[in-house]
């Protein structure tokens, strides 16, 4: 026999055990009608890809894009981007005027700011766009086996994979497109899929092909393969597929359970064969996405609204210029016996004086265009470029796991990192490592696995004396015992997660210490050689688990042996994994369809229980004998199989043992186990219902196991009824499945419970506290079931015990078809939740909305939503479970829309990428699920913890930065342009200019442009350090209080103020009074000059009293900048004098020699600046912002020298909030408190109620 022929044959049919669920497909008789009409049109020619070169069959390749622009659209595209700035709409059309005779300057002037300003912008929005191509290409170029005729397979790029095409995709690879599954690796046609990207669920999905084309198992096998598919049009529905499939003249009907669709991958599985159904955009996954946004922040959209106001300003200005110069040209330029009016000159016509004012109102919007800061633009792109290169530099943002660091992918929402209200996070592979852990589990009463939960640390922390009280009333009651007993029932204890620690009198610790986070590692770490509890020695994957009293093989000396014994065998043999690997210390790794299952074998194996290997229809197990203490082999034959899924919520199988016993082994949800269990069965069921709220409460995924055993004839009268209704291939054949499983489930004897840990990412909880205590609402939004999302909820600390849970279900929806029917029951649900928020809303106990997808669709209907939304933003804590890619994406736009927040979304694989498109800001996870998710994003994490830095340091710091950088420059564009308008008066509106035409070209360009750089790259108000104690602050930029409309307009009046200051104070020192000993006075050279040295001194020493970090580049750029004026001034008075004009020699001659030019400076700053430094010393002694506090105390060392006024105002400055582990350690200190005063109570009332105190 061939190798490859013992290969085939030793691979086990595993169809075989999924027998509640038939994947058999139904042969058909005659097409179905719906096929070619409207929706059903597609036609597919398996193997005949050339068929679909031609109309009506062709369809598109599988190439992809997610850029914003190609060559063709860059340019319109990108013009239309920049265009939709107001402000560059006015400079576009005043450089049009600067090339008409209007012009008061030489054209350059004005059109190099604009080309200069526009082409940066468009660089950087082609860079960027670069590399979303550049990461398309990287995913159209993976490579995938394609048959080319003759039974040969050849490696292509996935864009080159065209519809009816068959591919051959091996295992851990991903499905390039959607395809019709026609073979694999097992001989009945069965293959494991991993949909993480699609829907995020962990568990695989088993999919089977068609007895059909069960045979084309090889390569060879498919020379002469030929097949028709019709079905339906793309759509981006994932878990439905209608079609037929034709091959030798035999039509069968298709179904999702036949179609592998693009983005999922192939797991536990060799190969398989499949035919391209859909490519590129029709594939289902990119049906579910939407296309690149483009994306503005809130400032920068209100930063049009101040152009608008500028804009209003200048038009004010230039009107009152055209009516002064109307006035002046009709009425008093005929009384100047000095001008000689030229009635060529149009600008200056004294018959008609009403062109003459129009022109000069062009004049003047040319003139004042300096009001409106064209430089701001530019100076923002390259300030936004260098933050989001500093946030790429940050290295405590590098993840060391993975060696990736945070990647900001644009740089236009820099700032609004800083203004985020709201977060909407996926789960699985965000949240979570995609990894699950065996951390604890309830036996015949007693719960095992003992680790002190974090939040009885903090909450013992802050009630040590209250403990201490407890345990000596303890002790007092209890004086003739010699150990003590700590129970960890949360009704009379202080940790839940321990369930018995014994220790003797001597060695028992005071509750300052064993509560003390400090302590109590170092005690733990000393005792673990003493404690068989606390001993631990293992360290592997999966096995998370800390209780010597069944680790080492301890268990087999405890009365409860027994139990254990049979708890741990219905773990070894009720699952569906199959050993995949034997290491050198003879221990396998496992496989399975759901990681709670591989948890669950790891975990037995630990325990003395080892699942070997499984045939068709035997499970081979290593146990240990308790009697021995030593392992044997057992045999166990698989009867039968009773599959998990959603409405039934536990799985079981039946087996007979060497000695022909049969049992029942069944492990599920609580709820369904705890109604199955027989009267005698109940035993331990009140002390595992406690355990489970403890460990659900911890944030554990939870399972009631438990087991009975079959007489031998009662199992014969069951297996023919459930064989009878296997066989049935009528529409009622799930039913029959289901009655014929629930009159075998029953009568059940409880074992116990398990908890898993789906483990959080390192940091989370910490991360979502102090995200919490900075203002964030946080929903979490995730495709898994509902009891997971919720164990999750209680993981992170989104949910507490205390919350009142609020469900919108759609049970109704396998009730009834009736969409009107289902309509009103959401309806009702949701006004009997906003009833109960309503009439509980002064109360202090927290909402938490649990919302499942069905209820979902139905919300988000039009009639419905506002009723949805209001009712879920009043909650604490919103979580959405079973929520499809098109839900999440939907649900991102409504809250937007109707709440006005600013949204983020983060998440990690394909299914995400509509939500991370249609938020404000969206974040992608680069883990474990592919790069769809950073290639759609904004920012890109490694690890969902960096989110808390990424937004309470760097968005901070850049929200602050950029406002005080816009409203500077309003300040000082206002400050130098109003002084054109000053002198255009003095002159009777003549349109004349102030300033040297070079002066003007310098102001944005050279002379202000480096301080201001810096304060928007450079500037924090405090370290970063203190920006994660003091999570508080971060509510600056969510209130936006430092961009508010009265802070622009406070703004605009400082540069008006300055303005006047500067033009009036010098006019009068210098126009009236000779300005050098030789009697000289000013003329209009001289007092531009003048004018414009107090202009550049006052706006670089206004940015130094805004500034509250200084450092060296800070100082070189302000004092610098002063400076290079006078360098630039006697450089350019150097210059002939046909070159420099009237600026000739002015520094070195004129104005340099005089003292009244050096102490008119002085003096006119001074009082320019007067104004702001009394407003900010006013504000800092008697109206002091947080971070105005923060400031003093850190400059006096109070964080050093003062720590407990430094820990004051950090508990100060919290938030009171309803979700993260500080608000759970509220909560559970509140409970404890109750507690300890209704012990205080009940032990008054039985003392003052006893004869002897009577």
């Amino acid at each position: 026999m061939s190798s490859e022929s013992r290969k085939r044959k030793s691979r086990v049919k595993w169809s075989k055990i999924y027998s509640f669920r038939c994947f058999q497909p139904e042969v058909i008789e005659s097409p179905r009608q719906q096929f070619g009409g409207p929706g059903f049109t597609r036609t597919v020619f398996c193997n005949q890809s050339y068929l679909h070169r031609k109309r009506p069959f062709r369809y598109s390749n599988n190439s992809i894009s997610t850029t914003k622009y190609n060559f063709a659209t860059f340019l319109p595209k990108a013009l239309f981007e920049q265009f939709r700035r107001v402000a560059n709409l006015y400079f576009l059309l005043a450089a049009i005027l600067s090339l008409t005779p209007l012009t008061p300057f030489s054209p350059i002037t004005a059109i190099a700011p604009l080309v200069l300003v526009v082409g940066i912008s468009m660089a950087k929005e082609a860079l960027e766009d670069w590399h979303r191509f550049m990461q398309d290409l990287r995913v159209n170029s993976r490579l995938v086996k394609v048959h080319t005729g003759d039974g040969h397979f050849i490696q292509k790029t996935w864009k080159e994979v065209l519809v009816g095409d068959i591919v051959k995709v091996e295992k851990n690879q991903y499905f390039p497109c959607d395809l019709l599954l026609l073979s694999s690796g097992f001989e009945d046609g069965v293959c494991y899929v991993e949909t993480m990207n699609l829907d995020g669920e962990t568990n695989l999905k088993l999919k089977r092909c068609l007895e059909a084309t069960l045979s084309l198992d090889h390569d060879s096998k498919l020379t002469e393969f030929k097949g028709t598919i019709k079905c339906e049009d793309p759509n981006p529905q994932l878990y439905s597929f209608i079609g037929n499939f034709e091959h030798e003249e035999q039509l069968y009907a298709l179904t999702p359970s036949q179609v592998l669709l693009r983005d999922s991958k192939l797991r536990n599985t060799d190969y398989i064969y499949g035919a391209v159904i859909f490519t590129s955009h029709d594939t289902k996954a990119i049906q579910n996405s939407t296309r690149s946004p483009s994306k503005r922040s809130r400032i920068e959209r209100k930063m049009d609204y101040i152009i608008y106001l500028l804009f209003a300003l200048l038009v004010i200005i230039s009107l009152t210029s055209s009516i002064g110069a109307y006035i002046s040209i009709k009425f008093q330029i005929i009384n100047w016996w000095y001008v000689e009016p030229n009635e060529d000159d149009s600008s200056f016509n004294i018959k008609t004086p009403s062109t003459s004012g129009f022109l000069q109102f062009i004049r003047a919007l040319i003139l004042y265009g300096y009001l409106i800061p064209i430089s701001l633009y530019v100076s923002i792109e390259v300030v936004k470029v260098l933050q989001a290169m500093l946030i790429n530099k940050d290295m405590l943002m590098y993840d060391e796991d993975s060696c990736k660091s945070v990647e900001a992918r644009t740089s236009n929402l820099n700032e609004e990192l800083g203004q985020v209200e709201m977060i909407l996070s996926d789960k699985t592979g965000t949240l979570t490592c995609n990894q699950m852990e065996f951390r604890k589990c309830s036996i015949a009463g007693i719960s095992y696995g003992g680790e002190i939960n974090d939040v009885d640390i903090a909450v013992s922390k802050r009630m040590n004396l209250d403990i201490e009280k407890i345990r000596t009333a303890s002790m007092r009651v209890d004086t003739e015992l010699e150990k003590y007993r700590l129970s960890i029932r949360r009704a009379d204890s202080i940790s839940k997660s321990i369930d018995t620690i014994e220790f003797s009198t001597a060695e028992f610790m005071s509750a300052n210490e064993v509560f003390n986070a400090e302590i109590i590692t170092e005690k733990l770490d000393a005792k673990k050689e003493k404690s068989p509890l606390l001993s631990s020695e293992y360290q592997v994957k999966g096995f998370n688990f800390v209780d010597g009293r069944l680790m080492n093989k301890n268990w087999v000396s405890v009365p409860q042996a027994r139990e254990i014994v049979m708890f741990f065998r219905v773990l070894t043999l009720c699952h569906t994994g199959i050993p995949v690997e034997e290491d050198k210390t003879g221990k396998f790794k496992y496989e399975a369809e759901s990681p709670e299952e591989v948890a669950f074998l790891i975990a037995s194996q630990e325990f003395g229980f080892k699942f070997c290997r499984r045939t068709q229809s035997t499970l081979i197990v290593k146990e240990l004998n308790p009697s021995y203490g030593e392992e044997v082999e057992r045999q166990y034959k698989l009867l039968n199989l009773l599959e998990f899924n959603s409405s039934r919520k536990r799985m079981s199988v039946i087996v007979s043992d060497e000695d022909g016993q049969i049992f029942l082994l069944c492990k599920g949800a609580d709820s369904i186990i705890f109604e199955l269990l027989s009267s005698q069965g109940r035993f331990h069921l009140e002390a595992t219902t406690a355990h489970l709220s403890d460990y659900a409460e911890d944030g554990l995924r939870t399972l009631a196991i438990a087991y009975r055993r079959i007489e031998h004839d009662q199992y014969q009268k069951w297996n023919a009824i459930f064989t009878q209704a296997k066989t049935n291939i009528g529409p009622e054949r799930e039913e029959m499945l289901a009655s014929a499983s629930e009159m075998i489930e029953k009568d059940l004897i409880l074992l116990g419970a398990v908890a898993v840990e789906d483990k959080l990412q390192k940091g989370v909880p910490e991360c979502i506290d102090r995200l919490a205590q900075a203002g964030f609402k946080i929903w979490l939004l995730t495709g898994d079931k509902k009891e997971t999302a919720i164990n999750i909820g209680f993981a992170c600390s989104l949910l507490r015990h205390d919350m009142k849970q609020l469900h919108l279900s759609s049970v109704a929806k396998s009730k009834s078809n009736n969409d009107k029917a289902l309509h009103d029951d959401i309806l009702l649900q949701i006004e009997s939740a906003l009833h109960v928020t309503t009439r509980e809303s002064d109360e202090s106990t927290p909402f938490a909305l649990i919302v499942d997808g069905g209820a979902l669709e139905l919300a988000l209907q039009p009639d419905l939503r506002s009723s949805f939304l209001h009712l879920a933003v009043t909650c604490a804590s919103v979580i959405c479970c079973r929520v499809s890619p098109k839900q999440k994406a939907l649900i991102t736009e409504l809250v937007k829309k109707h709440t006005n927040m600013t949204t983020l979304a983060i998440g990690d694989g394909a299914n995400d990428v509509g939500m991370i498109q249609a938020a404000d800001i969206g974040v992608g996870i680069s883990g474990m699920e592919g790069m769809q998710a950073v290639m759609a994003s904004d920012f890109s994490l490694p690890q969902f913890h960096l989110l808390e830095r990424l937004l309470l340091v760097h968005g901070h710091w850049c929200y602050k930065r950029i406002a005080k950088m816009i409203l500077y420059f309003v300040y000082k564009n206002v400050a130098f342009g109003m002084t054109l308008f000053y002198y255009d008066t003095s002159t009777r509106f003549s349109g004349q200019l102030l300033y040297d035409n070079w002066y003007m070209v310098l102001f944005n360009v050279l002379l202000t442009s480096l301080p201001v750089i810096a304060l928007g790259v450079l500037e924090q108000d405090v370290s970063p350090d203190v920006c994660l104690q003091f999570p508080a602050l971060y509510q600056q930029g969510q209130r936006n209080i430092y961009f508010t409309w009265f802070r622009i307009l406070g703004w605009i009046m400082n540069g008006l103020y300055a303005s006047i200051v500067i033009f009036i104070l010098n006019a009068f020192i210098f126009i009236p009074f000779a300005f050098r000993s030789d009697g000289e006075v000013a003329d209009v050279v001289h007092l531009g000059t003048i004018v414009y040295t107090c202009i550049i001194v006052t706006v670089n020493c206004q940015i130094s009293l805004i500034i509250n970090h200084f450092t060296w580049i800070q100082h070189l750029f302000i004092w610098g900048s002063i400076a290079l004026w006078y360098i630039v001034l006697l450089l350019y008075g150097a210059l002939p004098a046909k070159f420099s004009g009237g600026a000739f020699q002015v520094l070195s001659e004129a104005l340099g020699p005089s003292p009244m030019f050096w102490l008119s400076i002085l003096i006119i700053v001074i009082v320019a600046l007067l104004p702001y430094f009394t407003h900010i010393a006013i504000q800092r002694l008697f109206y002091p912002m947080d971070d105005h506090v923060i400031q003093e105390m850190k400059y006096f060392g109070d964080d050093e020298n003062n720590s407990v006024m430094w820990m004051k105002e950090q508990m100060k400055s919290r938030k009171h909030t309803q979700v993260g582990f500080s608000a759970r350690v509220d909560a559970r200190v509140k409970y404890w408190k109750e507690q300890l005063n209704q012990k205080k109570i009940s032990f008054y009332n039985s003392v003052t109620s006893s004869p002897l105190f009577r």
